[in-house]
């Protein structure tokens, strides 16, 4: 059994048997591999985003928690590969980490043989890019859980005049434009509405207060190059 198998079939072991526990020495004799195979194994799943949680000491082991993964799926190949293209394009986006974590869910929860196809299908997709085109910017991960938690965050910003600020900002939109990310918030600083370019953020930090609630569509006062369209979730 290959590794990509091997760590398909894991993720199937401890869901299978979850909410018990399964102890290294057991995974290690039923695929036949080492103990620090099994324990690399795992850590390259938690690395991914499997939600795999440890015990330490007598009586511990691993566990799968089966409410935060997807039981198999029946995607075909080509579903695989059209979810991969879109996913990939999510690079540079306030939820690019979010994006491989769940692809690689979504793999490991197919069949052994189907995503073996799918990958073979996937290896001949390719983009073409220009040699020197700089890789799209990151977008700080403090700010897609502020988004998602709805929680005020802090950032030090820096405007087209290169002037650096400190300001507390209520998120209430990611917008996406020929120029990359930006993030739509009601800016204390200022007491308005403002759009902050995400790759002009310089740190971020999460603060404990809630944001009220703001509609997206009151906003009226955007500049005139930016229209909105929402993105549809079917």
């Amino acid at each position: 059994m290959n590794r990509t198998d091997r760590l398909y079939a894991l993720v199937e072991e401890l869901r299978a048997c979850a909410p018990r526990r399964r102890t290294a020495r057991e995974l290690a004799a039923r695929f036949e591999v080492s103990v620090r195979t099994v324990e690399r194994d795992i850590g390259a799943l938690q690395q991914a985003g499997v939600p795999v949680y440890a015990d330490v000491g007598r009586g511990g082991g691993y566990t799968l928690d089966r409410s935060r993964t997807l039981p198999p799926l029946n995607f075909t190949p080509a579903e695989a590969v059209a979810v991969a293209i879109t996913l990939g394009r999510a690079e540079g986006s306030p939820f690019a980490r979010s994006a491989r974590t769940a692809l690689h869910k979504i793999v490991t929860a197919m069949s052994a043989a189907d995503g073996a196809a799918a990958r073979e299908l996937a290896g001949r997709i390719h983009f073409l890019t220009a040699p020197d085109a700089a890789a799209p910017a990151s977008v700080p991960a403090v700010l897609e859980e502020a988004m998602a938690a709805r929680r005020v965050v802090r950032i030090g910003y820096v405007d087209v005049a290169g002037i650096e600020t400190e300001r507390d900002v209520e998120p209430v939109a990611f917008t996406a434009g020929a120029g990359g990310w930006y993030l739509i918030g009601w800016c204390r600083l200022r007491g308005e509405a403002r759009v902050f370019r995400t790759d002009r953020v310089r740190r971020a930090a999460l603060l404990d207060e809630a944001v009220p609630d703001r509609d997206f569509d009151g906003f009226g006062d955007l500049p005139d190059w930016l229209e909105a369209r929402a993105l549809e979730f079917l």
